[in-house]
């Protein structure tokens, strides 16, 4: 029951400054977010791709209340590009972006968006590799799914990701496996009311079979973005049961997280990407990390605990 404490804390001022405050708290949020500068990620992303795995980069960021910010945004993304350009891994690296960074929550911030967005997915291409259009609160979803809907004329490979909690989302896998889109699954990581989102995990877990069965018996390309155990292997068998080959699905989970899972796949020939993030704007992203496990949480107890 502490995920939903800890959600709404992700949207306290007053708990990001008494979090950032603390003394043990960067060296935790280190654990997720391993840079703050690309120059600081380059060697993360070296030393992931020598072992075999590929990456999804995120610079982290979401409480945009200006078209200046958005478009810093926007150019943050396009310098990750140049540098994935230089380090010539196209092929192994794509990006992450919420479009809450690029201005949609602004006024006219749909069309703010698009405009922000389509030159990363334009410079991402250009290099070889795509982006993935990462999901948020549902009030937000419409213009992201228009969004993605969009792009794909001209660039078909960018993806989007789905949330298994939303009542929502098997019609939206359906409509977007009919059309061959990439795209990932998640659990939920936002405070969802009852209305629109499941709220037991048992729940949760079942639905996100479901839609697992959905994304494989699909014509698109299904990324499972999970960590637990037993989803990893219901998606192996009905990855089997639909006759897809190892490059025709992914596994996608967080840098920091079950590290020692990412190699065992990669090393069965499964393609394995690692959702790394980086950047100053850390909060939202490191507490949604914290709601999504418990052992999360015991983990950054222990260490304010024992650095006390």
């Amino acid at each position: 029951m502490l995920g939903p404490v800890i959600l709404a804390a992700s949207r306290s001022d007053r708990m990001r400054r008494l979090i950032s405050a603390a003394p043990v708290t960067k060296q935790v949020v280190d654990r997720f977010i391993p840079g703050e500068t690309v120059d600081e990620i380059v060697p993360i992303v070296l030393e992931l791709t020598g072992k075999g795995l590929e990456l999804t980069m995120d610079v982290v960021g979401e409480d945009i209340t200006r078209p200046e910010q958005a478009a810093a945004a926007r150019d943050a993304y396009l310098h990750l590009v140049d540098r994935i350009k230089d380090l010539e891994l196209g092929e192994r690296v794509e990006m992450s972006v919420k479009l809450s960074m690029f201005g949609q929550a602004l006024e006219g911030g749909h069309e703010l968006a698009l405009a922000n967005v389509r030159p990363v997915v334009e410079a991402a291409a250009a290099i070889g590799t795509t982006v993935t259009l990462d999901a948020e609160d549902h009030t937000t979803l419409d213009s992201m799914f228009a969004i993605h809907e969009e792009l794909r004329k001209d660039f078909p490979q960018t993806g989007c990701v789905i949330q298994a909690y939303l009542f929502r989302t098997e019609d939206d896998a359906r409509r977007l496996a009919a059309n061959g889109s990439r795209v990932r699954l998640v659990k939920g990581a936002y405070k969802e009311p009852a209305e629109v989102a499941l709220q037991r995990k048992q729940d949760i877990d079942k639905a996100y079979v479901r839609i697992l069965r959905i994304l494989m018996e699909g014509a698109g390309y299904p990324m499972i973005g999970s960590h637990d155990p037993r989803l990893i292997s219901i998606g192996q068998e009905l990855a089997r049961r639909a006759g897809r080959k190892l490059d025709e699905y992914e596994f996608q989970m967080l840098y920091g997280i079950r590290s020692d899972e990412h190699l065992r796949l990669a090393a069965e020939g499964h393609r394995m990407r690692v959702y790394t993030a980086y950047g100053t704007d850390w909060y939202g992203y490191f507490m949604r990390r914290l709601a999504e496990k418990p052992a999360n949480l015991r983990f950054f107890v222990r260490s304010m605990v024992s650095k006390g």
